[in-house]
């Protein structure tokens, strides 16, 4: 053992002084690092095992959890495109109430009538906000209708489309009057008492006339859309299509006129 140590003296002595045994060293590097790598095996095994070799049981929950994941973030998505809409047709009707003249209140639409007869709508304003029975209904494009029944927190109004109601007009180029009633086809009107040689014609804006002291002049009604004249008729059959989205609109005005408290 003290020759052995005495060696490994010397050979230590010996390559830091004359540096002998760099090729031996280097030779030696080589042989072993196979063993290097075979020491290292294990834990390389581990980490891949680790990456790769994920229980079925895993795989399928972690899938299970990312198909949930999608599907919240689907409907997140399509929500923000309905509110996105919504947006669009509030702010398009709060623009149409800055060009009014007359106070409004925002309301929106909670219920429907279930007879396909009768066209009503149920809003979410009532008496304690202020609406009355006459109070007129208008969206972004034009007149809806008008307010039939009050409760305290609800209210119910009548589409202009429907078959009870009547409202004077006037065609907005020349002032002509007449009445258009309802028919109960949601996108129809129909205009009475308009004699056959009347100077009237397809595309005319029909407006409130303010004739009888309910609907206040000037709202848009609707386009008259088909004239048909019989020479052995005084009157003329004339068709018209409502300026108001009256199937679509969720939000609406409730108009405030000036003598809005002698009327409630």
């Amino acid at each position: 053992m003290l020759l052995a140590a005495l060696a490994v003296v010397i050979l230590i002595m010996a390559d830091l002084r004359f540096n002998r045994m760099e090729t031996i060293r280097s030779l030696l590097d080589t042989i072993a690092t196979p063993v290097y790598w075979l020491a290292d095996l294990p834990t390389r095994l581990g980490d891949w095992s680790e990456v790769h070799l994920q229980s079925r049981s895993q795989l399928l929950e972690d899938n299970e959890r990312l198909l949930q994941e999608n599907l919240v973030l689907q409907g997140r998505s399509l929500q923000m495109s309905s509110l996105q809409a919504e947006n669009v047709r509030l702010r398009a009707l709060l623009n149409s109430a800055a060009l009014l003249r007359d106070d409004v209140l925002v309301a929106e639409l909670i219920g429907i009538s279930p007879d396909p007869v009768r066209h009503q709508l149920v809003l979410n304003k009532g008496r304690s906000d202020g609406v009355f029975v006459g109070q007129p209904l208008i969206d972004a494009a034009g007149l809806m209708g008008q307010v039939v029944e009050v409760s305290a927190e609800n209210s119910r109004a009548l589409l202009i489309t429907d078959v009870t109601h009547s409202i004077p007009v006037q065609v907005n180029r020349n002032g002509v009057r007449a009445i258009a009633e309802g028919t109960g086809a949601l996108g129809t009107l129909e205009i009475h008492h308009v004699s056959a040689t009347t100077d009237i014609q397809r595309g005319d804006l029909l407006v409130s006339s303010g004739l009888g002291g309910r609907f206040p002049v000037g709202y848009p009604v609707a386009v008259v859309s088909d004239i048909e004249r019989d020479p052995g008729q005084a009157f003329a059959r004339i068709l018209a299509i409502p300026s108001a989205a009256l199937d679509r609109s969720r939000h609406v005005l409730l108009v405030f006129t000036a003598d809005s408290g002698e009327e409630g």
